[in-house]
Formats: structure tokens, sequence, C-alpha cells
């Protein structure tokens, strides 16, 4: 019987890039999850970007067989989800033909909507891919890999851990060079040091700021010997602490962004959290449940995602190879890290970031991410 709208949740993947490669692909009901269609092959030698195209080939003739008219493809392979949205160039020319195929396929929509999603909400697809990926390097016939693949897609459901034993992120990345981001956390101010909501509000550095400030662009320096560009939040006390930055890496304009900006936090802005559960008990605890409550009047963090997740594309379209620092806020700089970690939501009420500390990140031109480093403070200790 035909449905109307499904999910398809696609993946690929090789050992060695290239290597023995496979893909998995997942069609779901999107009101109630379930699953309609697995598909997964493994084809023999080949790229991880090839194999992450097969599989959304795969996933999208299943939906065309099951007779859907309306798709979201979602998938954790951001240069698969960029291309195929238009916004990134197809320079591989191996790549082209795979993405004319997928194109022909989208054309059979009535609706198609691709969106990128963290490996961890991607574990069906990854796990069926996995199993595609061992059958190819242990020489079993592709019909075998949808058995051993279904088989590992339950386990991931019924524990929440992946069974694969070789994970992506042991395996070489490519030979090009990633574009690399220093993510600054603004030096103190004096909502910081009294513990208060501070959004967007436009509050100073105060003067161990400034101290943090000068302290963090010295440990900058010595971390990157060539830099491309500073990026700000507009607000003062990430643009100050931008420029001290910049002044030690060669003097780069600061460029600000309007999306790295603070969450807005709406009425609670200038209170401490007590004096919020006080007075917004029902609301802090919607807000603290779930990444799309917003404090009243205020931003939630699936938008602060969204906006930080433009901000990222961009400086990775425009910098690619190079260093970029990014000076910005708490909230800004957990949802990079949570995305480029693949980690749920409560990892941002987990993860805490001082003033003035330091994470690094590397993003590859196949839409990998190497998260280096996590609040590095080292530089802070005399300050």
């Amino acid at each position: 019987m035909a449905v109307r709208a499904v999910v398809i949740e696609a993946d690929g993947g090789s050992r060695g890039n290239p290597g023995p490669a496979g893909y998995g692909a997942v069609v779901r009901d999107p009101e109630t999850g379930e699953v309609l269609a697995e598909r997964s092959e493994s084809i023999g030698t080949a790229t991880n970007n090839v194999a992450e195209y097969r599989g959304l080939i795969a996933g999208l003739e299943a939906a065309a067989e099951l007779g859907a008219a309306e798709v979201e493809a979602r998938m954790d392979s951001k240069l698969v989800v960029e291309q195929m949205c238009g916004r990134w160039q197809i320079k591989h020319p191996g790549l082209r033909p795979l993405a004319a195929q997928a194109a022909g396929l989208v054309s059979r929509f009535a609706a198609v909507r691709f969106t990128w999603v963290p490996r961890e909400r991607n574990r069906h697809a990854d796990a069926l891919a996995n199993a595609a990926m061992d059958a190819a390097a242990s020489g079993v016939a592709p019909s075998g890999a949808g058995k051993a693949a279904a088989r590992e897609a339950k386990v991931v459901r019924a524990t929440g851990t992946d069974p694969a034993t070789t994970p992506a992120s042991w395996e070489p990345r490519p030979t090009e060079e990633a574009t690399r981001l220093i993510l600054v956390r603004h030096g103190e101010t004096e909502r910081t040091v009294q513990k208060r909501y501070s959004g967007r509000g436009d509050v100073p550095l105060t003067e161990r700021g400034r101290a943090q400030a000068r302290a963090t662009a010295a440990r900058v320096a010595a971390l990157a010997p060539s830099v491309a560009a500073v990026v700000s939040s507009p607000l003062s006390r990430c643009t100050a602490t931008a420029e001290a930055v910049a002044a030690q890496v060669g003097n780069p304009p600061v460029r600000t962004d309007d999306d790295l900006i603070e969450c807005d936090f709406g009425v609670w802005e200038g209170h401490m959290f007590a004096e919020v559960r006080e007075g917004w008990a029902a609301e802090l605890d919607a807000w603290l449940a779930s990444t799309r409550v917003a404090p009243p009047k205020g931003e939630s963090f699936v938008t602060v995602a969204e906006r930080t997740g433009r901000a990222v594309d961009r400086l990775r379209s425009a910098y690619p190879g190079e260093t970029v620092v990014v000076v910005s806020h708490v909230s800004p700089i957990k949802l990079v890290l949570r995305d480029a970690l693949a980690a749920g939501d409560a990892f941002l009420h987990r993860l805490y970031l001082d003033t003035a500390g330091i994470s690094v990140l590397d993003l590859y031109p196949d839409g990998g991410v190497a998260v280096r480093s996590v609040n590095d403070t080292s530089h802070l200790t005399d300050v």
C-alpha cells in the first residue's frame, strides 16, 4: 500500500577510504517510526563519499517502491546533504554521476527535504552500513550483508550501542586539509562572576576578563602559527576578546557574525538560576527538558543550533584548509561541540565551558569532524 510521506535514514562508509565499502538505508513512517524498508549492500572497494551516495540512492529507490510522495532524507554526511541541497559544489568527478542519479530519483517525488543529523541519531543506517563493510572486508557476498545488518540494527535499537567493531573515528582521515576552528569563549564579565543569565545584554569584560583575553590570545598564537580570520559574536565581550586575539596572530580584521550571538534568554536575562527557579519554575523545567522550548520571550536551543550551524558551514566553505578563530558564547560553542561529537542534548547540561576556554575542532572536506580539545584553560592558571 502506498504511503504519503516517509523518512529515509541513510549512511555509507569504507574501511580505509578507499577500502572495503558498504551502505545502509532505512525507510520509516514519520509518525510511528515503524521501519517500512531496509537496504544494505557491500560494494567492494570505494570511498566513504561514494558509499554514502549509494546509501542515499538505495533509500530513495526504496521510498519510490513504497509509493511515497514526500520524503525527508536524513544523513550524517554533511557533504552529501549540502551537495544535494545545491549549497556545495560537487568537485570530485567520481561523485557527479551518483549525485545526478540521486537527483533523478528526487524528481520522482512531490517533495524531498535533506536534513543533516549527528551520527548518534543515525545509528540504524550506520549499523547497516557497518555490517555491509564487514561483509566487503571478509569477502561475503552482498546478499549476506542484509541479514547481518538487520541483526546489528536490532542491537542498536535495543541497547542504544553501536556494535560495529571498527568505529569510523579510528579510520585514517582523507589527505585533504581540514578547516580548523579554534573556538574561544569570551572573557569574564560581571554577570559570569555573579552566575546570572547573560544573553543579548551587552555586558563588558571585567579587568580580569581583559587579562583572560590577553592570555587566551597568547595561547591561540602558540596553537596556530597562521590564522586566516578571526570571527566574533557582535557583543562587546566577544569583540574585545577577539581583538586581543587578532593582535597576537597578525592582526587580521575582526569580522562579526550575528549567528554567533548568545542565546536570547528573554525575561530571564540578568537573573540568577535560583531567581528563575522561584519565578518561572514550570517554564524552567520545560526548558531544561527540551531544546525545542524557549525561555519566555526568548530563543530555543534548536534555533540557536540552526544559526550556529549556518555560521560553521560558511566558515568551512570560505576557509578550506585554513585556521579560523571563532569567539562566541557558552551556548553557541556547546551546540557546535554537541554536533561535532554527535552527542545527545543532555551533553548541553553536562559540559562546563569556562570563560576564555579554548576548544579546537577540524572540519574535513568530506564532512568528517575531529574534535582536538575541549575547554582548554591551561593558559589561565596565573590570571
